[in-house]
């Protein structure tokens, strides 16, 4: 089996060892000796032990950096300012992929991208996620324009102690997220994410943004 057949046949641009050896044992008694072939001569590229991607001659469509995120650390799901940018509530451009996760902190420089992963405590975990999928790409898991942004401000050590006076210039001018943007939050989602984080800094957050948008 050639790396044009397997390509047709797993249908994904990153795909895990438990998904390659079920089709590689059809014909292969050894099935990782010829996923380190496949290595060696560039065909896949391994992200870490036991995620792989496709090399880059044998895609024909752009890597989802947010699959490859999910597969390289699990449980994990995207938020931060990857998904700040995702959503459309920052303007820029973010190059490394970041996630919350349940364990370790974790950091993968790979050929594909840099992936990093920040530990939330696990009564935040499960809350504030979307489930994408295409049959592209497979499924992927990102969080909600509301809990990307209560990771994103938690995980700041610089504003522990912030307070509502502040929180909007920060929000503003330090993540450069524009009020129109901030208007559309849903405080109620919010409030419950502060909540399952025990955080007063987004308690905070939660209340200065209410407050501006009931005044307009």
């Amino acid at each position: 089996m050639n790396i044009v057949q397997l390509k047709k046949i797993i249908g994904l641009n990153v795909f895990t060892t438990e998904m390659l050896k079920p089709i590689l044992e059809q014909e292969y008694a050894q099935p990782t000796k010829k996923i380190n072939s496949m290595v060696t001569k560039g065909e896949l590229i391994r992200l870490k032990r036991g995620v792989y991607a496709l090399g880059s001659e044998y895609r024909d469509r752009p890597l989802n950096m947010l699959t490859a995120a999910n597969m390289l650390h699990k449980p994990s799901y995207v938020s931060y300012e990857y998904a700040l940018s995702y959503h459309g509530l920052i303007p820029e451009r973010v190059y490394t992929v970041t996630s919350a996760t349940t364990y370790r902190p974790e950091t993968y420089a790979t050929d594909i991208g840099t992936f990093s992963y920040k530990k939330i405590p696990s009564n935040a975990y499960s809350i504030g996620i979307d489930w994408k999928f295409d049959t592209h790409d497979g499924g992927y898991m990102i969080a909600t324009p509301e809990k990307a942004l209560c990771d994103q401000v938690y995980a700041d050590q610089r504003i522990a102690d912030i307070n509502k006076d502040e929180i909007l210039e920060y929000l503003e001018d330090d993540l450069r997220i524009e009020w129109e943007e901030m208007a559309k939050l849903d405080t109620t989602l919010l409030w419950k994410f502060s909540m399952a984080y025990s955080s007063s800094k987004l308690r905070n957050m939660t209340a200065s943004i209410k407050k501006r948008q009931k005044n307009g």
